[in-house]
């Protein structure tokens, strides 16, 4: 629980942080850790309730449900390959 809020991340997304080395690890984690209010946030064209976080050269995808108060980061990957 962060900020009044649930997280959840999907086990594609925990599986990319995994791979990562552990400063970037650690980077991505601080970034989702300020969902949903903080960070290059924009949202998703198509998707109700979809944002993507931007993290350098990565994207986290991710829902907030503002009735539940969760967010659901669904993937994470690189800049050209998420959106796919």
């Amino acid at each position: 629980m962060m900020g009044g809020y649930r997280l959840a991340i999907a086990k594609r997304a925990e599986k990319f942080i995994e791979r990562q080395p552990a400063k970037q690890q650690t980077r991505l984690l601080q970034a989702i850790s300020g969902l949903p209010t903080t960070g290059d946030i924009k949202p998703l064209a198509g998707i109700v309730g979809g944002f993507r976080l931007r993290v350098g050269d990565y994207r986290v995808i991710y829902e907030f449900d503002a009735l539940e108060l969760t967010v659901k980061v669904k993937n994470i990957g690189n800049r050209g390959d998420v959106y796919k």
